[in-house]
């Protein structure tokens, strides 16, 4: 058998392989609008992916050859290493730490760090049950000394009152009232009593 021109064969290989397509045509021409689009898309990425590499490489060399003198911080971005100068400086003027809340949670508005100091009221503010009560320190009784509720939060007072009996929360109220008298602390506690006495 005498083989035909390798031209001869290509472009029997094009004429077969054009009739294949235009049998698949009917099926890809739902797809095509589909596949352009992607194509495209999948194009502009790859020529911005390779604007932003040839920025970065010239970034690169600015840096190598110390384009600008100047340091690019604004004056407006500060950061944690940069403020540990103004907060010495604040401690030498004689403010303390005890000035910013550190438990700046949740309840944070509901609750009292331990270590911080009880504020006095004014003297003109003062009721009788108050002069008499500050006479004497508070005895803590055994329930709050049980519960370590001088540093319960307000939510985790919520969830403890519900096991006491009328007598722990009056013992409770009654030690709040003395010592901090935390209005929110107060209320609930009074609630919980009302309820229980409901029941």
């Amino acid at each position: 058998m005498i083989r035909p021109p390798f031209v001869a064969r290509v472009a029997a290989g094009l004429a077969v392989t054009a009739m294949e397509e235009a049998k698949k045509l009917p099926t890809t021409a739902v797809a095509l609008p589909m596949t352009a689009v992607s194509q495209m898309l999948q194009t502009s990425m790859r020529v911005q992916q390779s604007i932003t590499s040839l920025a970065i490489k010239g970034d690169q060399a600015f840096a190598l050859i110390n384009w600008s003198s100047e340091d690019e911080q604004p004056e407006w971005a500060v950061f944690d290493e940069d403020t540990d100068a103004p907060a010495d400086s604040t401690s030498s003027t004689g403010s303390t730490s005890a000035d910013t809340p550190t438990n700046a949670g949740r309840f944070a508005l509901y609750s009292l760090e331990p270590t911080a100091p009880i504020e006095e009221p004014a003297p003109g503010a003062e009721s009788e049950s108050t002069a008499a009560t500050s006479d004497k320190p508070a005895e803590e009784p055994e329930i709050v000394t049980e519960l370590d509720y001088p540093n319960l939060t307000l939510a985790q007072l919520r969830a403890r009152i519900r096991t006491l009996t009328i007598d722990e929360l009056t013992a409770v109220l009654d030690y709040e009232n003395a010592t901090l008298a935390r209005a929110p602390f107060q209320t609930m506690l009074a609630n919980r009593i009302t309820t229980a006495k409901a029941k």
